[in-house]
Order: C-alpha cells, then sequence, then structure tokens
C-alpha cells in the first residue's frame, strides 16, 4: 500500500465508497503529477483509466466547433475523473484540464474490471458513484435549461457554495477566485450577461465581492431564482 493509503485520505465524490473498498482503489493506482496547464485526457481519447484527485484541481470541458467552451465539472482533492465504461471500449466526450499542479492516481481499466469481478460489494460501491455522477449531470442540465441565465447563474453559485464555501456568520465564503470568464463558461453565456446578472444580485444585497472571491449574502434568494430542489451537497456541487 502505498504512503498515501496509509493517511487519512480524502473524500470527495468518492465518499460512497466503504473504507475498504477505498482502500483497493487507492493500492490500485499509479501515481503521476501533472503541471498546470497540461490535460488528463482530451475528447475523443479512448477511455481506458479513472484519475483520482490527490491534489490539485482539475476542469472537465466540452468545446463547440466555433471554439467556445462550457465547463462542465470542477473536480478538487478526493474526486474521482473519467468515463466509467468497464467492460466496454469507449472514447471520452469531454477534455480534463489540470487547472492547479496535481498529484493524480491513475486506475487502469484492466484493473478496475479485476475488482468489479472478483468483490460484489465493490461493485455495488462503484454503481452508486456512477449514480451520483448520473444525477449530477441531470440537474445541472435541468438548471441550465429550466430557468434561463439568472437561474443557471444562481444554482452555479449555490454549487460553488457547497464546493469551496466557508461559513462566515450568515455568510457564505466561496474561498476560490472565479472570474466572469468562468462563470459564462458554466453556464453557456456571455461575459457581459454574467456581469450584469452579478451587478443584480449585488444591488439586491444577495452577494458581494471581498478580496476577489464571491461572498453570498442572501442564500435563500439565489435558492428562489432557480427553484433550488435541496439536493444533497454530494449531488449539488460544481
Amino acid at each position: 500500500m502505498t504512503q498515501f493509503a496509509t493517511a487519512t485520505p480524502p473524500r470527495g465524490n468518492t465518499s460512497c465508497f466503504t473504507e475498504q473498498n477505498f482502500n483497493r482503489l487507492l493500492v490500485t493506482m499509479k501515481d503521476k503529477t501533472y503541471p498546470e496547464g497540461t490535460h488528463l485526457f482530451w475528447e475523443g481519447d479512448f477511455s481506458d483509466k479513472l484519475f483520482f484527485v490527490k491534489r490539485g484541481r482539475i476542469k472537465l470541458t466540452k468545446s463547440t466547433d466555433e471554439g467556445k467552451e462550457l465547463i462542465l465539472y470542477m473536480y478538487g482533492r478526493g474526486d474521482m475523473v473519467g468515463q466509467a465504461d468497464p467492460f466496454f471500449s469507449s472514447k471520452h466526450s469531454f477534455t480534463a484540464e489540470v487547472i492547479e499542479d496535481s498529484e493524480i492516481g491513475i486506475i487502469e481499466q484492466k484493473d478496475l474490471e479485476i475488482m468489479i469481478c472478483q468483490h460484489c460489494d465493490f461493485a455495488i460501491d462503484f454503481m452508486k458513484w456512477m449514480g451520483i455522477h448520473h444525477r449530477l449531470t441531470q440537474t445541472k442540465f435541468r438548471d441550465l435549461m429550466m430557468y434561463g441565465k439568472p437561474g443557471a447563474l444562481c444554482s452555479t453559485l449555490i454549487r460553488l457554495s457547497n464546493t469551496y464555501g466557508e461559513k462566515q456568520g450568515d455568510n457564505i465564503l466561496i474561498n476560490k477566485k472565479i472570474t466572469h470568464t468562468d462563470l459564462s463558461n458554466m453556464i453557456g453565456a456571455t461575459r457581459e450577461s454574467v456581469n450584469r446578472m452579478l451587478s443584480d444580485l449585488r444591488k439586491k444585497d444577495a452577494l458581494e465581492y471581498v478580496n476577489g472571491m464571491i461572498l453570498i449574502k442572501d442564500l435563500v434568494m439565489l435558492q428562489d431564482i432557480c427553484h433550488c430542489e435541496l439536493c444533497p451537497n454530494e449531488i449539488c456541487r460544481i
């Protein structure tokens, strides 16, 4: 077992795995470091690996023919990344870009298939992980499509607060600097329209900026705008 596996491991979107099954994943991984600006995989690459983020951050994107980028997911420490299709040969539908220097544990598909075949309890946990990912995708598309750009923006701010938020009294500080371009790429809007919507929310005293980071002051207002269904945090995340 690696030194990392003997320490207290991070548990992001892998919290559905029992400690025993999580350690099985850790033992199987081969560690590799990726500098900022590199890629774990590109859209169209064969999907034959999963990637576990031990340190750093990854964004999963989809690009249009015109070059516009849509940010679908942001992964951090403790998250498992990749297109999970054990026993099938498939290609990645998205691109995974490293946005902070990262240490990644790589799980080969053949090793994953062996664990699924040998340990039925691992197979159940893996199905739970896949189910959480499907629900996350479904709720994101619901938010992007049903309540317009203001609803999509408010939903994204709530997801960011659940992922990076720090309580400050009655407020929540999103403890990552998120640019207006990032937000526009997360909801498929122009940067100018995001600027206008954020300005409106600031005028309504729903949020403000502190040292370049977003401070949410009225979470209920954001929830009302996006018709929040109060999904659990493992689903309501960026």
